[in-house]
């Protein structure tokens, strides 16, 4: 029955993976097992590729999930983030101050091209917060090796424009622009150990888990972006 329900997931995950089709995301979204026990379970592994399952637990489908309109999560940003700036240089003078963010323990900063790594303090805190849980929930499902990677932060109105062309999804009232918002891959994952692969929809799912208590405690708003293939999370307090 696993190795049936195998066939219809993206089997593996390495770093620097491209982004799967919409076709083996929807089929990731809709075969979701439990594999193991809930005590730090031994991961189940394909014998014909390699790849490690972890018991998941199913949310729903992601989509409706995490459904925070871009209208909602904008005047939260507003409400608690800086004005949007043309630069770092007049960062300076924004009402809020801002930190910068870097690939570390809990969480890996992807190529940035269209943001620079800046956030408001309450939304640095909460990315190390779902890092951190993802790790540790990874852990006490028998997994390991691997991080949450972050795909967008703080953008200008310039990169916003720039994003534009190339993105027609992108919009001229990002909430990136306010410091309080950053995206985080669902389809690629920072991998420390391509020997040691855990199935791509199985990290999705448990991102989704962290994310949603994260969300029920009131700390974020989510919006599940289909075709950039992220989580788009805007801290709410």
């Amino acid at each position: 029955m696993l190795l049936g329900s195998l066939s219809l997931l993206t089997l593996s995950v390495a770093c620097g993976d491209k982004e799967k089709t919409m076709n083996e995301e929807v089929a990731a979204e809709k075969v979701v097992e439990e594999v193991g026990s809930k005590d730090a379970p031994k991961p189940a592994v394909s014998s014909a590729t390699g790849v490690r399952r972890i018991r998941v637990n199913n949310i729903g489908p992601l989509a409706k999930v995490f459904n925070d309109s871009n209208y909602h999560q904008l005047v939260i940003a507003k409400q608690l983030g800086i004005e949007p700036i043309e630069d770092l240089r007049t960062s300076y003078f924004t009402k809020r101050p801002i930190v910068k963010v870097s690939s570390g323990e809990y969480y890996q900063i992807d190529s940035l091209r269209h943001s620079i790594p800046y956030l408001v303090p309450e939304a640095a805190g909460l990315l190390e917060d779902i890092g951190k849980n993802f790790i540790d929930s990874l852990g006490k499902r028998g997994g390991d090796g691997y991080k949450i990677k972050v795909t967008s932060l703080l953008r200008t109105p310039e990169t916003v424009g720039r994003l534009r062309r190339v993105n027609v999804n992108a919009t001229d009232s990002s909430t990136h622009q306010y410091a309080t918002t950053f995206d985080i891959s669902y389809v690629n994952f920072f991998c420390e150990d391509t020997t040691r692969l855990i199935n791509q929809g199985d990290l999705k799912n448990l991102l989704g888990e962290v994310l949603l208590d994260l969300k029920n405690q009131g700390r974020c708003l989510v919006k599940y972006e289909v075709k950039t293939g992220c989580f788009h999370i805007t801290v709410a307090r």
